[in-house]
């Protein structure tokens, strides 16, 4: 936008400027040969008016002669004197003719100019009253003289020209530095409400068409913050309402008569109270909270939590990282929930739909270019041909939101999901996400207390 405004402003300053300067350029050229030729007349009146009596006697040339002489000095123009016998006192005007059809004209008493085929210009005043007939002052101009000063007057105009397209160039810069700086703060506040960060809000400033913009985009995100808040209040009271019969579980499991049994059913139950109290921590998490979590360090945990249910079924399974419990932190910006979540869907397809004794292998590694990558592989039949990569569909028997809640996860923090599968190599998942600044060593993040 800037640099088109200063083509514009360029373009239309020269138009404008042309249409000014090229007939100001011509008045100029016009103007200074009026004023040499209106000097050049006083000069011829001046001098017929001095040598007229002198003329009037035979005897005075000499006089004539002098008064010629005094007139025709360096860089002034040529004056001379035709007298009636037709010779010349002073300069020879230029090889031509020394009587002339405009010194026979001027001999009848007209004072005149013109401009002779040779170029420049004459001015002719008759001398009345000389001896011997009519004599004529003729002052001849030369095209140098007559246009002298000219070029001074364009290159002052050139300059005034040039000063005045800066001039605007320089203020239309301003007004698109102006306009373009309004519109980047509206794209940034605009991009911080995409980031999640409800909480930014424009400034009103520039044209008042970009202010009525950030007015709507303010009042856009206090609806949105509005409605979010609504339906995380909603969702956190649809939860609350589940401890009701999760507590008479609680209740019924206590007056089971088999110990061990109302023992399993009680861990289960606790199991379903923490993931309810897990929903409501979630639902109340305002979006522009940004908590994250060591991929290394869940991906360990859950590789550990499965770890029991995969020897049951004969499975070899694989986590290359060993030594301290995390070895290699790689944070990233995804809630430890919401992590889990998507490793415990891509682990327990491996474990619901590859056949019993198949292995997998989960990785974790930090890339070069600065992004965290989670894969886990497996060495089973591969995908159906039916698979489809749609949320509620799989092709598979099964819902179809476990690898849609993995791929929700990895893009929701700006990653990739990507699957490959074949009947010879199985089936490879990986997760990809931005890191995020590195906590000290052997610290985790705090979990969230209970909010109900």
């Amino acid at each position: 936008m800037r640099r088109s405004l200063l083509l514009l402003t360029a373009a239309t300053t020269a138009l404008v400027l042309t249409a000014l300067l090229v007939p100001l350029t011509l008045l100029t050229r016009t103007h200074a040969a009026d004023r040499t030729t209106a000097e050049a007349t006083a000069r011829a009146q001046w001098v017929a008016h001095a040598i007229g009596p002198a003329l009037a006697t035979p005897d005075e040339r000499e006089t004539a002669e002098q008064t010629v002489e005094s007139v025709n000095t360096q860089d002034l123009p040529s004056t001379s004197l035709v007298l009636a016998d037709g010779s010349v006192i002073g300069p020879d005007p230029g090889g031509a003719p020394r009587v002339t059809d405009a010194i026979r004209l001027a001999r009848t008493g007209r004072a005149f100019t013109y401009e002779p085929s040779t170029g420049g210009r004459q001015v002719l005043v008759p001398v009345q009253g000389a001896a011997g007939g009519t004599a004529v002052v003729q002052v001849t101009l030369s095209d140098k003289q007559l246009y002298a000063g000219t070029m001074t007057s364009w290159l002052v105009l050139a300059g005034i020209g040039v000063g005045l397209v800066l001039v605007g160039l320089l203020l239309a810069d301003r007004l698109g530095a102006r306009l373009v700086g309004a519109t980047r703060r509206l794209a940034r506040t605009a991009d911080r409400l995409a980031a999640g960060d409800l909480t930014a809000r424009a400034t009103p400033e520039g044209p008042p068409e970009l202010r009525l913009v950030a007015g709507q985009l303010n009042h856009l995100a206090t609806r949105i913050d509005e409605l979010l808040t609504a339906e995380r209040e909603n969702a956190a009271d649809l939860a609350h309402r589940l401890r009701t019969p999760v507590a008479a579980l609680r209740l019924d499991a206590e007056t089971l008569r088999d110990s061990e049994e109302a023992q399993r059913i009680a861990a289960d139950v606790a199991a379903l109270e923490r993931s309810v109290d897990d929903v409501i921590r979630k639902a109340r998490r305002p979006l522009r909270d940004a908590p994250y979590a060591d991929l290394a360090a869940v991906a360990r945990e859950r590789h550990t939590f499965w770890l029991p249910l995969a020897e049951d079924q004969g499975r070899a399974t694989e986590f290359p990282a060993t030594g301290d419990p995390y070895p290699v932190p790689v944070p990233v910006p995804v809630p430890e929930d919401d992590l889990s979540a998507a490793i415990d869907a891509l682990i327990g397809n491996v474990l619901d739909h590859t056949p019993q004794g198949t292995p997998f292998r989960i990785t974790v590694r930090a890339t070069p270019t600065g992004r965290a990558e989670l894969t886990v592989a497996d060495e089973g039949p591969g995908l159906p041909p039916t698979y489809a990569a749609e949320r509620g569909s799989s092709g598979g028997g099964s819902t179809g939101l476990g690898l849609d809640i993995a791929r929700r996860t990895a893009e929701d923090a700006g990653g990739t999901f990507d699957i490959a599968s074949d009947a010879t190599r199985g089936t490879r998942v990986t997760l990809t996400f931005p890191q995020a600044p590195s906590r000290p060593p052997g610290k985790r993040p705090a979990p969230n207390g209970p909010n109900d």
